[in-house]
């Protein structure tokens, strides 16, 4: 990414005039000339030099350091979405979002109950099903008699031959390279943390399989896809899968539409007739 000099400029010295003495704990003082803090306050608050700060003001300085940057937000008392601004204008990614975990927002869950024509789930990031609608519950199964521990979909994929048995046999590779790729992603987002390397050391335990593809670092986040699911009334039902961004760093809305011209719309009509009961186990 490249950095804009001029932008990153105007945006410290406006958000600097914006912010009060007071805020930061310190004396508003009789004789400021300006509004907002002194180029030498934020410096200091920031723990930088002020020369260097006048220069980033001034859009002739080098790049700062994505820890610079970090410390000149929460000098200035930027939001989130500040901060996001200042690294994407100092040329760098912003910081992960906050993660959510297991909790899912109300808005969300009401969102999933008023999708009544398509299949929809809630998936964390590492794979977990955090929720699910009615018709994805009769495509997929309930997974209510499953320990939460075993509600993750790359989990079951690898140690359940019963899942697999969901999908076409000629796609098994497919589905169990996308998995292990998606994951190898969304731990090193996560700084493999705890609950990431928990997981993946269950799985190097639990699968050969599983072993073998994660030596082979490949890397891809799930987003769109094309899939073919194979229900025991129905038979084979083809999807196209969304997956909708939401406001957790570590949760995803997926959202499995009929693709055009095909005959998924009739199926899933049967699928609202049958219900949930034929699916007795999850296929996620």
């Amino acid at each position: 990414m490249q950095m804009d000099r001029t932008e990153l400029a105007d945006f410290l010295r406006r958000s600097r005039e914006r912010l009060r003495p007071q805020e930061v704990g310190l004396p508003a003082g009789p004789r400021r000339r300006t509004p907002g803090l002194r180029r030498e306050e934020v410096s200091q608050l920031a723990g930088m030099s002020a020369d260097y700060y006048m220069r980033l003001e001034q859009a002739r300085s080098p790049q700062p350091s994505a820890q610079l940057l970090g410390s000149l937000a929460r000098a200035l008392r930027l939001t989130a979405d500040e901060r996001d601004h200042l690294y994407l204008l100092a040329g760098h990614r912003p910081p992960a979002g906050p993660f959510a975990g297991e909790h899912v927002r109300p808005g969300l869950l009401y969102l999933l109950d008023r999708l009544h024509e398509t299949p929809a789930q809630i998936l964390g990031d590492l794979g977990d099903l955090l929720a699910q609608n009615a018709l994805a519950e009769a495509l997929f199964g309930c997974v209510c008699t499953v320990e939460e521990p075993d509600r993750n979909i790359v989990w079951r994929w690898f140690t359940d031959p019963f899942v697999r048995s969901a999908y076409p046999e000629d796609e098994h590779e497919h589905h169990s390279r996308q998995h292990v790729a998606h994951l190898r992603a969304a731990a090193v987002r996560r700084g493999n943390d705890a609950a990431a390397s928990a997981l993946v050391e269950r799985l190097h335990g639990a699968s050969e399989e599983f072993t073998r593809l994660w030596e082979r670092h490949e890397v891809a986040v799930h987003r769109t896809s094309r899939m073919k699911v194979l229900h025991p009334e129905i038979g084979a039902i083809e999807f196209d899968t969304e997956a909708l961004l939401t406001p957790a760093e570590d949760q995803r809305v997926f959202v499995f539409t009929p693709p055009p011209g095909s005959g998924a719309m009739e199926a899933l009509e049967l699928l609202r007739v049958i219900g949930p009961e034929t699916a007795h186990r999850s296929h996620v």
